[in-house]
Formats: C-alpha cells, structure tokens, sequence
C-alpha cells in the first residue's frame, strides 16, 4: 500500500500563545455551568486533554483538564475543587466526538470524572495506522500543520497550586490545533482506505475496561532480579507493600517515598536494628528518618515469615515462557513464532502499519506457543480466525492476519481455543509445563 508523502514546510512557524489569548482556570460550579452552555452551543467534535502528576502523585487523577470546540473556545477546568460540580459539563459534552491525543492515557482519568465520549478520535494512534513514523504531537502537528508547538511541562508536577501562568499556556496550546489535526489525519486515513480500520481502533480504545490490577506488582520492583533467596523476596514485599499503602494514603508516587534501589539495598542487607537500617543508603536521609520504625517492622516480617509462607522464586504464569527459552523448551514452537514474525513484518510494510498494531505481539506469541491442530487449510484458518478473535483482535486485524498467519503456521500440535480467555492451554486444558519466568517476572 503506498503512504501520501507528508508534506513537511521548510520552516514551521511556531505557536508561542493561543490566537485567542490563555483563558482563565475555572474552578467553581457556576463558572462550569456557563462553560458547559457556551460548549454545547459550538459545533463539530471536542478537542479534549488532561493534565495528570504522574511521578509526583499516586493515583492517575486529572488535575486540569483542556476543552476546545468550534465556535465555543478553549476552557482550562481545574476538577480537583469541584467536586460533583462537572455534572453540567458531563452533559453537555459526553455525547460529542472527543480528539485526544493518546486517548488511552487520558480516559480512565476522565471517566473517573463522569466524563466519558460518545464517540472518539485518536489523533496519535490515528498517525500510527497512517504509517506517520513520528506520532508525538508536536511532531505530527509540525509536519501536517506546518505549526511548531512548545515543548517543554508535559512532566511537570500538575497538582501544583496555583498553576503557573507558563504552564497554562503549554496547556491551552495543547487542544489550540487538536482539531485541525484531526481532520488531516482523518484525510490521510481516507486516502490509504483505513478510515474503517481507524473507527475499529478508536472505539477499541473507547470502550476498552480498566486493566485488572497485575498480580504479585512487587516483583517489578527494579532489581529485584539481583536477588536469589526466597527470603529475600519476602523482604521485598513486605517494604514494597508498606510503601504502596502510605504511597496511597498520601497521594505520592511510590518512587517518591522510597525508591526501588533502597527496597532492593535493605532486602540484601537484612539489617537488624535502626541504627544498621540507617547506614543504607537513602535511609539515613531525613525524610526517612520518621519512617525508620515502619520499614524496620516490614523486614523483619519478611525475615522472620514461615518457610511455608515465603514466595517463591519464579512466578507462575498462564501464558507461554520467556522468547528466549523457547528454542530449548520446543523447537517447533520456536519456528512457528520466527514464520509468524517474518509474516506479521511484511505485512506491516505492505500496509506501512507499525505490526504492533496490526495485532498484539503477545496474542502471536500465544498462538504459536501450543501449536496448531492439523486441520486442513480452511479449518486451520477458521481456528486462527477464533483464536483472534477470542483474544480481541478487531475484525480488520483479523481480515489481514489470519491469511498471513495460515500460510506461515503449518499445523503441529492440537491447538485448543481459550475459554472466555486469550490465554492458551494445552490438550489437557492445563497451562504449558514448566511455563515459569524469572524472578520478578511472570510476563514474556
């Protein structure tokens, strides 16, 4: 499939300030009530953006949030006083087109608002399916636009009050084009016929559930796999447990509370007292000081736990090993997956789509892994077909796959489909054998 060149100006005139000027932060419910009437009196879709505190705060909250709309202007919203108070707001834009950039960083902290789109446009991932190499928003609004935005806060500390006037204005500039962008990714889409593909993915996203919480989060705890006791690891715990739980009570990022090295430092350690916890690094410090007494109790719960209570080294999983393991656990596996890759990347270049979105790397890994039942063509097509489709694959992505994998995937083993579940089994309905990773692991 050819991709229309992007045009790309010579020179992109930057964009210091909204055209309009920065408008005020609104922070009361009547001020949010006259915003809402003056959105719902404009036309056309929503530009929509939130700024978030992430590795400063613990949770994912929206501490200011960007709107746009044709005839309307921009809002800035500050939601952290208001309460119940965006109730006039959610009604006036929920059943809108919203454009983010990125929607899926920025949803669940809006629907934790009440506000929730009818229907979405994803300008970024609307640039990967367009075969954009560069989908930052900067980047694609320089090269559609011709615009050069400022950089220079998207990391910065947004539960900072009050907000600084340099922030508001990075902010605002943030949704100034949004919906400009949108209409020339929609036409580039259009002209590569993946207008359909696109509605898929944005209402994949749309509609996508929160992620259910990952099992055993301790053990991505940075360096845990320098550890090789099972001692060890229940010391890790229990430092990482006490660590989330006044993380959450204080809305501070974990990192921010005690950093992963320490963690790791005071499990290999093992001290006994204060005063040798306060010769490690980072706990001698004074604003570690006042929580000596917690963190010594936490080691010495995971030092003195029963044998039978300690976690194990690996961590058991439903899906297939590490890569790296498969050549020795089972050669053929191994080579269906290196036919499905070589498969999935000459797709991704007729269709100039990165392959991770053409289909989930982990859905290929798990379909390889147990093999394929010796159907012929047509029911061994029918199977992979299910197979994706079980693991929610879009209907586009499996027009395109499934011939391609079909050819590349010769049938081996029994293949059993997954019960409600992408994961794979074997004949038995039992997980692989010997299906472990590493310490800390648990994932391909």
């Amino acid at each position: 499939m050819s991709v229309p060149e992007e045009s790309e100006p010579s020179v992109a005139t930057p964009l210091l300030a909204p055209a309009e000027g920065v408008p005020p932060v609104l922070d009361t419910a009547a001020e949010i009530s006259a915003a809402a009437a003056r959105l719902l009196a404009g036309t056309g879709p929503l530009a929509v953006d939130a700024e978030r505190a992430s590795g400063f705060r613990y949770s994912a909250r929206a501490y200011l949030i960007q709107l746009r709309r044709a005839g309307a202007g921009t809002f800035l919203i500050d939601p952290i006083p208001l309460a119940d108070g965006l109730a006039p707001l959610a009604e006036a834009i929920n059943e809108l087109e919203w454009v983010l950039h990125s929607a899926d960083q920025d949803l669940p902290g809006l629907a934790e608002l009440g506000l929730r789109p009818a229907r979405l446009f994803d300008t970024e991932l609307g640039g990967r399916l367009a075969g954009f190499e560069r989908v930052g928003l900067a980047a694609m609004v320089e090269r559609l636009l011709g615009r050069a935005l400022r950089k220079g806060h998207g990391a910065a500390d947004w539960s900072t009050r009050p907000l600084p006037d340099e922030w508001l204005n990075y902010a605002a500039l943030d949704v100034e084009l949004l919906l400009e962008l949108r209409d020339a990714v929609a036409a580039a889409l259009r002209a590569q016929g993946k207008t359909e593909w696109a509605a898929q993915e944005f209402e994949h996203i749309r509609t996508l559930d929160p992620p259910a919480p990952k099992a055993e989060r301790w053990r991505r705890t940075s360096g845990i796999h320098t550890l090789r006791r099972a001692r060890q690891l229940a010391v890790v715990r229990e430092l990482w447990t006490a660590r989330d739980v006044l993380a959450r009570t204080r809305d501070v990022a974990p990192a921010r509370i005690l950093p992963d090295a320490a963690i790791i430092a005071a499990a290999a350690a093992e001290p006994k007292s204060i005063a040798q916890l306060r010769t490690l690094p980072v706990f001698g410090g004074p604003r570690q000081r006042r929580y000596s007494r917690e963190w010594l109790a936490a080691i010495e719960r995971g030092r003195t736990l029963p044998d039978s209570e300690l976690p194990p080294l690996t961590q058991p999983f439903d899906g297939p090993p590490p890569v790296n393991r498969w050549e020795r656990r089972d050669p053929a596996a191994a080579a269906r997956l290196a036919r499905a890759r070589a498969a999935m990347g000459e797709l991704s270049a007729e269709q100039a789509i990165p392959v991770e979105n053409l289909l989930a790397p982990d859905l290929v890994r798990r379909l390889c892994w147990d093999g394929l039942a010796d159907y012929d063509v047509a029911e061994l097509s029918a199977a992979v077909d299910g197979f994706l489709k079980s693991g929610g694959a879009r209907p586009w992505q499996r027009e395109l796959a499934v011939p391609r994998l079909t050819a590349a995937l010769p049938p081996a083993n029994r293949l059993v489909l997954p019960a409600g579940s992408p994961a794979v089994t074997s004949a038995s309905g039992e997980p692989p054998a010997d299906a472990a990773g590493d310490i800390g692991s648990g994932q391909p």
